[in-house]
């Protein structure tokens, strides 16, 4: 939408997304309309949090909840799972060996990230959504997966490079994203994270055009409500889309009703915003939800109850000195950990196999 002095000149962010920012990075419900449309004066998502990160009312608020020293492991991550069918495995993680865990720095300083880094055409370094896509492509390698002839189901791919780099392998990917419908009031084409067609996806450093027109289709698919005709794949995945469903609860679902479209003993492997400080408090909000490890523990519970297989749960949360580091807003590097309304948040990759 573009406005100037009343007419439509100049680009302005959706008043959802307006809402959203005063959420999170204000702590409070916006005061009112006014207070909305304000803050919708900004170009994009980029603007207004920047916007945000520089106000006065923001200081005040993050130092009224900042912790005045680096993150601490919490006890309650240290403790074995309520559910003792669920596989534990409280040891730094690695990417040699993947499981389903956090991100931490250790990982980020292997030659396996590097590698991974070089086959994504990503330039290593020390954030979080690049270890999450190096992670996923772990995880495929690690089930024996990552060969020619699977199939693949990409949800809410964006413009990330795991479409081509599984095309480049030999697979066949099906890519999906939010119909441009759901989007337009969620800010995500705005800020350059949605896919709307193949051309989102083209990566000419991993994969020729022409191999991955032949190989990677697109289509435009709800995360909250999969298709029925979606079947057969070998794997699926997400990076970092379930938290913005609508809720803590519409995400767990997703993971689940992921497995739908999979074959038996088929590969679901999902990023998501994991909860580093509080097991009971947490940010919930139609736009963004921190989940907390009583959220994950329950889902694993009902996928086991269903059948399915759950790798073994590693929250280990690192344990060098830039694992202690938690980055605020504006971001920069690194950021591993980071501030989001009064909590430490990070990634957390989850796995699942279809019962077969």
């Amino acid at each position: 939408m573009r406005w100037r002095g009343g007419t439509e000149t100049t680009p302005r962010v959706s008043a959802e997304a307006a809402r959203w920012a005063i959420r999170l990075f204000l702590g409070r419900e916006p005061v009112d309309q006014a207070e909305v449309e304000l803050h919708r004066n900004h170009a994009t998502l980029e603007a207004l949090r920047r916007g945000f990160a520089e106000t006065a009312e923001w200081a005040v608020y993050m130092r009224a909840i900042r912790r005045g020293d680096d993150y601490r492991v919490p006890f309650f991550l240290l403790a074995p799972p309520a559910d003792p069918r669920i596989p534990w495995a409280p040891a730094p993680p690695s990417l040699a060996a993947p499981v389903s865990q956090l991100c931490t720095a250790a990982q980020l300083d292997s030659a396996e990230f590097i590698a991974w880094c070089r086959a994504l055409d990503l330039t290593p370094n020390l954030h979080r959504k690049t270890w999450e896509f190096c992670w996923i492509g772990a995880v495929i390698e690690a089930a024996g997966l990552l060969r020619p002839g699977c199939r693949a189901l990409g949800f809410g791919v964006g413009q990330e490079p795991l479409p081509a780099m599984l095309a480049a392998r030999g697979l066949n990917v099906l890519a999906t994203d939010a119909p441009a419908e759901l989007i337009a009031e969620q800010g995500w084409a705005e800020a350059n994270q949605h896919a709307a067609s193949l051309d989102a996806l083209d990566r000419p450093n991993i994969v020729p055009r022409a191999t991955l027109a032949e190989r990677v289709a697109f289509r435009a698919v709800d995360m909250n409500a999969i298709p029925a005709d979606l079947e057969d794949f070998d794997l699926c995945w997400s990076a970092c889309a379930l938290e913005h469903l609508g809720s803590l609860e519409h995400g767990l679902r997703f993971i689940e009703a992921s497995l739908g479209p999979l074959r038996p003993g088929g590969l679901a492997v999902h990023t998501t915003e994991f909860n580093l400080e509080s097991n009971e408090q947490t940010f919930e909000d139609p736009g963004l939800s921190l989940y907390r490890r009583q959220d994950i523990e329950r889902l694993l519970s009902r996928l086991l109850d269903a059948g399915h297989r759950c790798w073994p749960l590693n929250l280990h949360p690192g344990d060098r000195e830039i694992d202690a580091h938690v980055d605020a807003p504006p971001y920069a590097l690194p950021h591993l950990k980071l501030e989001i309304g009064r909590y430490v948040s990070s990634s957390l990759g989850i796995v699942v196999q279809k019962a077969g």
